[in-house]
């Protein structure tokens, strides 16, 4: 629904591609950030960084002061087909690998985010994509089973999990993608 890479955000304050990619390889890693996805807030996940990298610091504490800027807005053929979704009656959830604190300004970005009947909040829930248990939770919050649902999601990882449990799956590569695979389904 939206795109999200660090690298929008951390080009500015590294211009050299060289630092840029070294700070998120080396400092501010995805390891690092799964751990606000976990569930461990920004702010004391990032004091430990700090104390390693001190002089790095304010481009460590940019992740949770800048995240908007991290988000280069929302794909607008992802919510056109979310509207379709809507209009025919399907009922959409969302699971998210996101920061709690995070969640209510990405929510703000677009009124599409109203069409869930529910999200499940990886921070909320203390478990991330892919680990299994976060596709149980959804289930259960669905009230549906895996062979119910149809999962769409940009990480193979993620998509990888939930085949494995029985979900019918669409990696998320190109927009233009995701209306033939629901088509296919009989979704739209």
């Amino acid at each position: 629904m939206v795109r999200w890479n660090p690298r929008t955000l951390y080009s500015k304050i590294f211009p050299d591609p060289g630092e840029c990619d070294r700070f998120l390889t080396e400092v501010c890693t995805m390891a690092w950030h799964t751990e606000h996805d976990r569930g461990v807030p920004m702010a004391m996940n990032a004091a430990p960084l700090i104390a390693r990298h001190p002089h790095y610091e304010q481009a460590i504490r940019a992740w949770e002061a800048r995240f908007d800027e991290m988000i280069d807005g929302v794909i607008p053929q992802t919510l056109a087909v979310m509207g379709d979704l809507h209009a025919r009656g399907v009922a959409m959830y969302g699971l998210t690998n996101m920061p709690a604190e995070k969640w209510p300004m990405v929510q703000a970005l677009s009124p599409a985010f109203g069409l869930f009947s529910d999200v499940v909040v990886s921070a909320d829930e203390g478990v991330v994509k892919p680990d299994p248990r976060a596709f149980e939770i959804a289930c259960a919050r669905s009230g549906m089973s895996p062979a119910e649902l149809f999962f769409v999601d940009d990480s193979p990882a993620n998509i990888e999990a939930a085949h494995r449990m029985g979900f019918y799956v669409h990696l998320f590569d190109d927009p233009a993608g995701l209306r033939p695979a629901l088509e296919s389904r009989g979704l739209l």
